[in-house]
């Protein structure tokens, strides 16, 4: 079993930066493709990022190149670095295990945290 932890969410102006972090309990998260997810206002969850236990990484078009996935396996805890935020970006944002990086599916695990909230406005 998995118990996941999403933290740094906060409200930003448009062009800010935020750094995310999901923290997981165990020893056994190195075993496990991991990925960002986020929800907005009266929309789908979506994924927005994943990363392989080998740190491979794969992101959804409108965060490519501003976005940035990391983990670290010695601290159970992957990381997302966002900057040059936009109103758009707006949004809970969740961490969950994966089983394919290049084609994540939100039924596949069940480990959702809490989130924690993306506000980008000015």
């Amino acid at each position: 079993q998995v118990q996941l932890a999403e933290s740094g969410g906060a409200l930003v102006q448009p062009g800010g930066s935020l750094r995310l972090a999901c923290s997981a309990s165990g020893d056994i998260f190195r075993i496990y493709h991991m990925g960002w997810y986020r929800q907005a206002p009266g929309k789908m969850r979506e994924w927005v990022a994943t990363i392989s236990t080998g740190g491979t990484t794969n992101y959804v078009a409108a965060v490519k190149g501003r976005f940035t996935c990391t983990r670290d396996n010695s601290q159970n805890t992957m990381y997302l670095q966002m900057n040059d935020l936009k109103p758009e970006d707006t949004a809970v944002y969740y961490c969950n295990v994966v089983g394919d990086i290049y084609e994540p599916h939100l039924d596949e695990f069940d480990y959702w945290g809490q989130g924690t909230q993306v506000t980008v406005s000015s």
